[in-house]
């Protein structure tokens, strides 16, 4: 077990970041909630290693945010900056299982192969109508408003398809100055209103009955399981800090709900 415990609300700053303006915006939009800081191992907070040749190395920063607050588990953002290697902010948020709420995800990775962007406002259970279409009858105008101005991501695999909505916002992009465009203004304004959104869900979610929390904890737990087994940063950041490093980062900190409902 990792120890000790730290708790910070101190905003992450990392110079160069591309993603500083997302977080600093979902930092700013959930002021509103009354955050309290979440606890995340002291090693977990900021981390420094290095990428690249003996003769070129180059210098990488990763960093974590958390949050709680009453309706909301923990709120939390990996933050990773490379140079030219990679440059990544992971922001989930995740419900109390006592509120009928799915999870905030945002996936905004840049890599030398190009752009891979993710938004969603992932179920708890896909199957299930009163968790997914109340959320779902919301989010759809919101996807079909920005899907036209970006290209397709691609197929998922059929395993991860219980885990997205019908409105998941998936995109590759080549790098370039009309992807940066596209990112500062079509990639930014999705992120405001999928968060929006999630944050009014929030603040008219009302507690549910103890039979439906613990369906919901069922569904919380598949879900953390299946991201915390198929993370695709698991690679990337096994190379910049180590396995054992990021085998705990992964567990402990990213995906940890079994540390709390054991």
């Amino acid at each position: 077990m990792t120890a000790p415990q730290s708790c910070s609300l101190d905003q992450v700053r990392i110079p160069g970041w591309r993603w500083q303006p997302f977080l600093d915006h979902a930092v700013e939009m959930l002021q509103a909630l009354e955050p309290a800081a979440y606890p995340v191992p002291e090693q977990f907070l900021q981390k420094t290693g290095s990428t690249g040749s003996k003769a070129q190395p180059v210098v990488v920063q990763t960093a974590t945010w958390a949050c709680q607050t009453n309706k909301l588990r923990q709120v939390r953002a990996a933050c990773v900056e490379a140079g030219p290697a990679a440059s990544v902010l992971n922001l989930v948020i995740n419900p109390h299982c006592r509120f009928d709420l799915p999870f905030f995800g945002a996936d905004l990775v840049t890599l030398p192969s190009g752009h891979l962007l993710a938004l969603d406002l992932q179920p708890v259970d896909r199957s299930d109508s009163l968790h997914t279409q109340p959320v779902w009858d919301r989010l759809l105008p919101i996807f079909n408003n920005w899907k036209p101005h970006l290209p397709d991501g691609g197929p998922i695999p059929a395993e991860a398809e219980p885990y997205f909505s019908p409105a998941f916002l998936w995109t590759r992009l080549p790098l370039g100055a009309a992807s940066d465009e596209l990112i500062s203004t079509v990639i930014f304004q999705a992120f405001a209103e999928y968060l929006k959104l999630y944050l009014q869900l929030v603040d008219e979610a009302s507690p549910v009955a103890d039979d439906r929390s613990a369906i919901l904890l069922n569904g919380q737990r598949r879900y953390t399981s299946y991201r915390a087994e198929k993370d695709p940063a698991r690679g990337m950041l096994g190379r910049f800090h180590g396995t054992e490093w990021t085998e705990t980062y992964i567990h402990e900190v990213l995906f940890d709900l079994d540390r709390h409902y054991p």
